[in-house]
């Protein structure tokens, strides 16, 4: 697919995909500065919903130096880096357990007036709503289980991405995520907040 004409009527450059950043990158370091301006805020805000935004300026900058270090073993197979960062950022995240453990666990003794409009957006919404009891059961997750809800909730990732990120297998993703769903609609009932169907 080809961009938008040019001033000079002809198309203009396709945007080249994070693989070939990477690749540009491996000669031209200061290319790397492209890859992190895509994708920076949105590594920032999953750590941030995770851990809070103290540790999520750490990280997020943490995630993209790791990745910098590490740009010449990308598989350019992949033409998206999204799994590859997030699954770096998981990883640093997981140091960080103890701290996002207690960040549930206060979320649950919080009250908010957040709603949640949809089921099909309920695990997503309902990630900051204590009120529906998520947070307790976010807490109570295996980290394994935990770190697959929240790739596909809150990063967005498919179950082949989110494979990918973690370096496990597709039906590993699909087993952790069933086991997730189940405690949170549990939580989710036991709150109130009775689901009507299984979408997401």
């Amino acid at each position: 697919m080809t961009g938008a004409p040019s001033e000079t009527g002809a198309p203009a450059e396709p945007e080249p995909s994070d693989a070939d950043v990477i690749a540009a990158a491996r000669r031209d370091p200061e290319r790397f500065a492209d890859l992190f301006d895509r994708h920076y805020g949105d590594i920032h805000r999953y750590v941030d919903r995770r851990l809070g935004a103290d540790a999520a300026d750490d990280i997020a900058a943490e995630t993209f130096l790791i990745a910098f270090r590490r740009r010449a073993v990308f598989d350019p197979a992949h033409t998206s880096a999204r799994p590859w960062l997030y699954g770096i950022a998981t990883r640093l995240i997981s140091r960080h357990r103890r701290d996002e453990l207690r960040r549930y666990k206060a979320m649950a003794r919080m009250r908010t007036a957040d709603v949640v409009e949809s089921h099909e957006s309920s695990v997503t919404s309902a990630v900051d709503a204590a009120s529906f009891g998520l947070s307790p059961a976010l807490a109570r997750l295996r980290h394994g289980d935990r770190d697959v809800l929240l790739l596909v909730a809150l990063a967005e990732l498919s179950y082949p991405e989110v494979a990918e990120a973690l370096g496990i297998a597709y039906g590993t993703v699909c087993s952790r995520l069933s086991r997730a769903r189940k405690q949170v609609r549990a939580a989710l009932r036991a709150s109130g907040h009775d689901e009507e169907d299984d979408r997401g």
